[in-house]
């Protein structure tokens, strides 16, 4: 476990409320609302989706594969008096059988993970015929100016909030076995401009 992780888990919420009160909130809300059956949401962090769940939900698993994360995204299920089930795994190697989950929710997630491809192979293997992911990811920017300038500063992105802030997220998704259903490009607020560009959708995993 690294300092820089538990640095992280301790501060996240603190650091993403700016974000959430001027807009995020409403991203998750609306995102969320797509979420039906037996749901999974990988990369959980301290549980910030937890009171978006809607009825549609018949149960709910989060995954989370850092331990200082875990550990607030299990006191905050406990709080919450929640059945949902919280697991440690990363999103590159989830430990369901194929077929498992009829929604999967990512929310700037995929942004960090250390193999993007191999996520959305291990989520569209979990998913069953028909399933969709539900998402909302910052995002490369469509304008080439903004892109060079996600690239020279990738690098501190990545040491400083751990994720990358240029990458083709949806061309990924659509590469690897999804045809994306609703697409929202958006912009997120009360961040540094380099970080602003966002998608918020659906895919469908195709057979």
């Amino acid at each position: 476990m690294s300092l820089m992780s538990r640095i992280f888990a301790l501060t996240y919420d603190r650091s993403m409320a700016r974000m959430e009160a001027a807009g995020f909130r409403e991203l998750r809300r609306r995102a969320l609302a797509q979420a039906a059956g037996d749901v999974l949401e990988i990369g959980g962090g301290t549980g910030s989706n937890l009171p978006y769940y809607g009825p549609a939900v018949t149960s709910l698993t989060i995954s989370e594969p850092e331990a200082p994360m875990l550990r607030r995204l299990e006191k905050k299920v406990r709080e919450q008096g929640s059945t949902t089930r919280v697991v440690r795994a990363p999103a590159e190697d989830l430990p369901f059988p194929d077929g498992s989950f009829d929604t999967v929710v990512s929310t700037l997630v995929l942004c960090g993970v250390a193999d993007q491809p191999r996520a959305l192979r291990e989520i569209r293997r979990v998913l069953r015929p028909g399933g969709r992911l539900v998402f909302i990811e910052h995002v490369r920017s469509e304008d080439p100016k903004l892109a060079r300038w996600q690239d020279r500063l990738n690098r501190l992105n990545r040491f400083v909030a751990g994720c990358e802030c240029n990458r083709a997220t949806l061309e990924t998704i659509r590469r690897e076995g999804f045809e994306v259903e609703n697409l929202e490009t958006t912009t997120l607020n009360k961040v540094p401009k380099f970080v602003r560009p966002a998608i918020v959708g659906a895919a469908t995993a195709v057979s």
